[in-house]
């Protein structure tokens, strides 16, 4: 195998795992994921999010995430661990509205990973001034304390011309 095939096979491999792990460890008292409420609060989180994002408010945008040190974010090939990380990483590759341009979802899909946690995949787009950057994302969400979060966001960039 090549290394980028060896890459994906890892980001898969990886993916499952942490599936598995927050399914096995966290049992947390809430409402099943299968509960079609539940699909439409991580739906409006999705929403709220890209509203945010169109507002230049990635502070915001931030609190859909998990405030910890454990949160990952999974990107360009590399690992941010953290939320503060996480954080800086956005601001620094987006320092100010005219970068962030306007953000959408499509093809959400949702898939229960056991009470209170779930994998979303789907697509982003970017629209600025300068390029139209889109790609792929999955994330796995957690209920903490009432509330929905994402722990893992794994996002790439489509390279290929169109």
């Amino acid at each position: 195998m090549n290394r980028t095939s060896n890459d994906r096979m890892f980001s898969a491999i990886s993916i499952f795992w942490l599936g598995l792990l927050l399914v096995s460890t966290n049992t947390a008292v809430g409402q099943p994921v299968t509960d079609s409420n539940e699909w439409e609060t991580i739906q409006k989180l999705l929403k709220t999010q890209a509203v945010q994002w169109n507002e230049g408010n990635i502070d915001s945008f931030m609190e859909t995430y998990w405030n910890s040190p454990e949160l990952t974010f999974s990107g360009g090939g590399k690992v941010t661990r953290g939320w503060q990380a996480t954080m800086d990483r956005y601001k620094s590759r987006y320092p100010d509205r005219e970068t962030m341009g306007q953000l959408h979802f499509d093809d959400l899909e949702f898939q229960s990973l056991g009470e209170s946690a779930a994998l979303v995949l789907g697509s982003w787009h970017l629209a600025t001034a300068k390029a139209n950057p889109h790609g792929n994302f999955s994330l796995v969400l957690r209920k903490i304390e009432g509330k929905w979060l994402i722990v893992h966001d794994h996002s790439s960039t489509d390279e290929s011309e169109e």
